[in-house]
Formats: C-alpha cells, structure tokens, sequence
C-alpha cells in the first residue's frame, strides 16, 4: 500500500495529517476520570503527568523550572538562553516584552538578537542547575548540538539528571566543518544519564536517533506557535502524521533491540488541550509544550512567547508572538478551569478524554480509534 499521491509529472509525494485533521473515537465503556492514570516514566525517573516544559526562555526559569516539577511535570531550562549569559536575565526579559505589541517587527528581532549576542558563562550553568537541583526536583537542561560538544561536561558536572539536545531537526551524526562532529551514538554511550533528542519527523531519521541509545525522541520541529520555519525554509512536519511514524520507528526498534522501549515525545503545535489528547492518541508517550505553558502567570514572557528560531544570528525564523494569560501554572496544568478553549486543566482534559473513551493509562490510549476528520480551523 502507498500513501503517494501525484503533484506533478515530475514530483510525487506523500500525504501526511496534522493534528487538526484527527478526531477521536469513543468505541469502549466509559471509566471515572479519577480511575485513569498519566503518569509516564523514563529511564528511573516517574512522572506524575506526561507534560515536558519547552526550553524557550518565555517559558522556562528556574523558578517555573521547580514549579514544574512539584506540579508532577519536567521543566528543562534552556541552557543557552537568558538565564546563563546574564546574571540578572530579568531586565533583558522585560526588555523583549516590551518591544511593542506587533507579532512581527524587524525592529524587535534585531534587539532580540543583540540581546542573546552575549556569551553562554558556563559558571551559570552550573549554578542555575544548582538552583533547581535544590528545590529537590528532577533537573534538566537544554542544549543544541552546535553546543553540545563545548558545554555537555559543565552540565554532567552540574548535576543534571536528563540531558535534552534539541534542534530544529536533529540527526545521529551532526557534521560541521569548524566544528568537532558531534557522534550521538558515541557521545550518548559515553554518558551516565538518559538523553532525550530531537527533532526527528520521519521514520527513517527516529529509528537512528533511536540506535544511538537514546532515551527519547522529540518528535516534530518544537516552537510551533512561534516558528516560521515553514515560510523561512519550507520545512513543515504535519503532526499526526510524524507522531504515528515515530511511533512504527519505536515499535520496530523494540524488535530491534530485543524490548528495549525508546519514548516519543511530541514536540510543538500542541497549543490547546484537545492538541495533547490526540497526541498521545497517534502514539505519543509526553508531549512537550511551549505556548500552552507561556500561558501561565508564572511564565517569564508574561504573556509573549518565543523560542531560540527567533534571535538566530543569521536567519531568524520564529516570531515574539502574544499568547496572553490564562492563569497560574496549576490552573493551566490540573484546574479547575474557567476557560473553554482548551487552554486551561490540560490534564484534565486528557483524563477525560482517556476516560470517555475508556482507556485507564497512556499505553492503553494509544491504542484508541481515530477518524480523519479535516476541519478548516478549529472547532
């Protein structure tokens, strides 16, 4: 069977599904919400939600960083981002949320950019994993693989409990020419903790992430409210699609490997609740968000959000875009909520809807019936 379909004399491809397009079948007997459980584990690290909070500085400190983590979710600092090239970050921060009210402005990017222009301080890294490490919490941190060879030892030294290297797009081997290769295989046997990368959107690319020892794949190109990667480079990663054929990678790599279980983590364009359930429903094992939490009051954008593509040096490709407030982290994460968009209880609304549908944990759910059920916008 091909899923190919005829662009041009020339040109065929295949069509691929976005979350939008997927609708969820109750085909079971309903449970109580209450009986359903979310919690997902990796490597010997439990979690009482299946909730990864993006390193994007208009999301993540420290302090929400903690916050995250005594709510049952992982928050992973950005460790090339604010918070380890200034000692004071909170200025700067202010600074880019006041750079006026438009989603797009040339003006705001080149200020972004001079701003993030400053030196990552390794010593920063190490006392603001220090900081987290403290409150008693499961550490992680972020770097992109262009970084990862300079500082990974700062970070192993720090303390950190999961590594997360994460790109645009990632692949097994990153090749620069100025740069030592970063060998993923080798580098992630050489460590003593678990390694979540990514992004990968295909089969092919996931099943090598997946041979290199990694912990979990990032499934999609993350930053989806904010990225304009598909207009700035014509990448695009519809993600029901890219979820499913992770999942296929996982699946055969456990046959592979004889069981060993790899986590696919869906990452970006999940900015509303109904985005997390059908996630997990395409087979996604956590999801990490980036908008649905820049919505808490607690967040460091105060209501704008923005990720690393926005103050690329050379080729910004992500916008400083106004995703408001909706309430405190604990509202936007369990409840109770007074919104009816999907922006609040997010994980309520995934017990829910594993409830409804009669499915008791995340394993069972994935599983579950789906329909295509293409909606122009949202309803």
């Amino acid at each position: 069977m091909t899923y190919e379909i005829e662009i041009g004399r020339g040109k065929r491809g295949r069509r691929a599904y976005s979350l939008d397009d997927v609708a969820i079948v109750p085909s079971r007997r309903a449970r109580d919400p209450k009986d359903v459980s979310v919690s997902w584990q990796t490597d010997a690290y439990n979690f009482e939600t299946p909730v990864i909070a993006a390193p994007m500085d208009s999301v993540m400190s420290p302090a929400t960083a903690i916050a995250m983590g005594k709510l049952g979710g992982l928050g992973v600092l950005n460790l090339e981002g604010l918070w380890t090239r200034y000692e004071d970050p909170q200025p700067l921060l202010d600074e880019i949320v006041g750079l006026g009210q438009e989603n797009f402005s040339p003006a705001a990017t080149r200020r972004m950019q001079e701003i993030y222009d400053a030196p990552v301080q390794a010593e920063l890294i190490t006392s603001r994993l220090a900081e987290i490490r403290e409150a008693g919490v499961t550490v992680a941190g972020s770097l992109t693989p262009q970084r990862t060879q300079e500082f990974y030892k700062t970070v192993l030294a720090a303390g950190v409990d999961i590594f997360v290297i994460r790109g645009t797009t990632v692949s097994a081997e990153h090749v620069s020419r100025e740069h030592e290769p970063l060998n993923l295989k080798q580098f992630i046997y050489e460590l003593d903790v678990p390694v979540i990368v990514g992004g990968a959107a295909g089969y092919t690319p996931a099943l090598h992430l997946m041979r290199t020892g990694a912990a979990g794949v990032l499934v999609g190109f993350g930053g989806g409210a904010t990225t304009t990667t598909r207009r700035a480079l014509g990448i695009h990663s519809p993600m029901a699609s890219a979820i499913s054929d992770v999942a296929a990678a996982r699946r055969d790599y456990m046959d592979e490997s004889g069981g060993r279980y790899v986590h696919v983590i869906a990452d970006g364009g999940m900015g509303y609740s109904g985005d997390i359930v059908k996630a997990v429903a395409m087979g996604a094992d956590a999801v990490m968000l980036g908008s649905a939490l820049a919505r808490a009051e607690e967040a460091p954008g105060r209501g704008w959000h923005w990720g690393t593509e926005a103050y690329h040096a050379e080729l910004p490709r992500g916008d400083r875009v106004k995703v408001g407030t909706v309430g405190p982290l604990q509202e936007v994460l369990h409840g109770p909520s007074h919104h009816t968009d999907g922006t609040s209880n997010l994980i309520g609304a995934l017990r829910r809807s594993m409830a409804t549908t009669g499915y008791s944990d995340l394993k069972e759910f994935q599983r579950c019936e789906v329909v295509l059920s293409p909606l122009q916008g949202r309803a």
